[in-house]
């Protein structure tokens, strides 16, 4: 057995007979995304992009869930000069690269979902090849919940795995989707037990890594090519989009609301 481990702050990396494990660690805040998660993980795709001893990725959460998506606490440490959160910075210097390269990966990229997957964590599992879920995991796009719109490409991965009718519902209600209601929709490839999860997810790894890596590449770029020709376009769409999201005054109620944990006071504007 080969093994190697890299063990940065929010992100822990490991290689192991071809597999690379690559653990979102900042369980007590439910992996929330901050500035140095989002540049730690980029580093840790990238390392399995660059590495020959990596043939298969295997991306899952440390501790209750995936990922609560983006650290509303940290949202404002960036600004525009109009003294908004630079979201659009945020998504095209640190997030949307992060998608880019999995969706590019020459690898097969497996998410292991354990628990919540919401915002910008669901947009990382809906980005990967294959998508295996606990029983108990959800899956939640809750950006309308605070005034913003998909971003981390969710606007692409949905219609694409779902189709417009379902998409257009996820998008614009916000409400969760539970494993199995989301295996039957077609938006994940397979649910396991909670305790079972990582065995199943590291299994499946393993024997992706042991098979023709060259064609598992050759048909992801098939795929890409049919499917998301225009990805780097409507990831800048979806920045910019948010941008302009971030600076109403929907946004910032939402997250006022948010923060005080009562119901937002919208006013479409």
């Amino acid at each position: 057995m080969s093994e190697t481990e890299t063990q940065l702050e929010t992100i822990n990396l490991s290689v192991v007979d071809g597999v690379a494990t690559i653990e979102l660690n900042r369980p007590r805040a439910l992996n929330a995304w901050t500035t140095q998660f989002g540049h730690e993980l980029l580093a840790s795709v990238r390392h399995a992009a660059a590495s020959d001893e990596v043939r298969s990725v295997l991306i899952t959460g440390a501790g209750r869930g995936f990922s609560s998506g983006a650290d509303l606490k940290e949202i404002g440490s960036q600004q525009t000069p109009e003294g908004r959160p630079d979201v659009y910075r945020q998504l095209t210097e640190v997030y949307h690269p992060i998608m880019q390269e999995i969706r590019r990966l020459p690898k097969p990229v497996i998410a292991a979902v354990n628990g919540p997957a919401v915002g910008i964590g669901c947009s990382l599992a809906l980005c990967c090849d294959l998508i295996l879920a606990a029983e108990s995991a959800y899956f939640l796009l809750a950006f309308v919940n605070i005034g913003l719109v998909p971003d981390g490409g969710s606007s692409l991965w949905l219609p694409t795995r779902l189709g417009m009718a379902r998409a257009i519902e996820l998008c614009m209600l916000g409400e969760r989707l539970d494993a199995p209601k989301a295996l039957e929709w077609g938006l994940i490839n397979r649910v396991v037990a909670d305790g079972q999860l990582r065995a199943e997810a590291a299994g499946l790894a393993a024997k992706l890594a042991a098979g023709p890596t060259r064609s598992y590449a050759g048909t992801k770029r098939q795929l890409n090519n049919w499917l998301y020709s225009r990805m780097d376009e409507q990831l800048e769409l979806e920045a910019q989009i948010q941008r302009e999201m971030s600076a109403s005054e929907d946004f910032l109620e939402g997250a006022m609301a948010f923060i005080q944990k009562r119901p937002a006071a919208f006013k479409g504007r």
